[in-house]
């Protein structure tokens, strides 16, 4: 394997971790009727005229299974943090008791939870879409490389390892997918 390939191979290979950890990100933030902390790892507040990761001003835990407690680390945020909850598109109605935020996580529908394993897998479908862009790429790249003096065999073997590569990602996607759907869909 020329030092080219091994590159483009290594741009390649980078590209997929990136889509899969973006795709853990998407969907951490998807709720599954379960208090996870990570559903609030998109919401910025305005601290002193930043926008400021929540995480960044305040303790978030879960003291049970259907309930986050948000501790400012400053009572003149409790305002602010309120309000961006109830901005967001989580559907959480936080309650105040003038030291935390409290969130109570209603129990899904049966038609939510629906929703939610749809959504997930749409997420699931954009990731294979970037995975399969990424290998489009490589591959635009060898056959560029076989134009400029790669040996064709060389060009099918780099294809071939690019598609194992894929095959590699995608069947990671289809687990993570799985797993998301098994957690929305528990009791």
């Amino acid at each position: 394997m020329t030092e080219d390939i091994k590159m483009v191979m290594d741009m390649t290979s980078e590209s997929m971790v990136k889509t899969l950890f973006h795709l853990d990100e998407s969907l951490a933030q998807i709720r599954a009727g379960k208090a996870n902390p990570r559903m609030l790892d998109s919401l910025t507040i305005d601290y002193y005229g930043n926008e400021t990761p929540l995480t960044q001003v305040s303790n978030i835990n879960t003291p049970d299974a259907r309930t986050i407690k948000i501790q400012p680390w400053e009572k003149n945020m409790i305002g602010p943090i309120e309000k961006a909850i109830q901005n967001s598109n989580l559907g959480l109605n936080p309650s105040n008791n003038g030291e935390a935020i409290i969130l109570n996580i209603p129990a899904l529908t049966e038609e939510r939870r629906f929703d939610l394993v749809k959504q997930a897998r749409a997420e699931g479908e954009n990731a294979k879409v970037s995975i399969r862009n990424a290998r489009k790429d490589a591959i635009d790249q060898y056959k560029q490389m076989q134009k400029d003096g790669l040996s064709e065999d060389m060009e099918k073997d780099a294809e071939a390892d690019t598609q194992k590569l894929t095959d590699e990602f995608a069947g990671k996607i289809e687990e993570m997918i799985k797993k998301k759907e098994e957690d929305i869909m528990t009791l």
